[in-house]
């Protein structure tokens, strides 16, 4: 990935994952990758992975299910 040295990473592992829920590559209802699945595929450090999920969850994108993983949320 490019990384802009203005923007943390988080948000722009944030904004690529927010577009794909969009496009509708992670349709509702889907599994969004885990923790580890994101610190391979962007090379992030596992906080930086775990502060993107919490702030998805926080805008109502997706939540938690213990145990599971996190799910998109359906917008209607």
């Amino acid at each position: 990935m490019d990384w802009k040295p203005d923007v943390p990473r988080w948000r722009q592992v944030y904004n690529v994952i927010e577009g794909r829920i969009a496009d509708g590559t992670y349709p509702p209802g889907s599994q969004l990758p885990g923790v580890l699945a994101l610190v391979e595929e962007f090379g992030i450090a596992q906080m930086t992975a775990r502060r993107v999920l919490t702030e998805l969850r926080a805008a109502g994108v997706a939540q938690m299910q213990v145990g599971i993983g996190t799910f998109v949320t359906d917008p209607s």
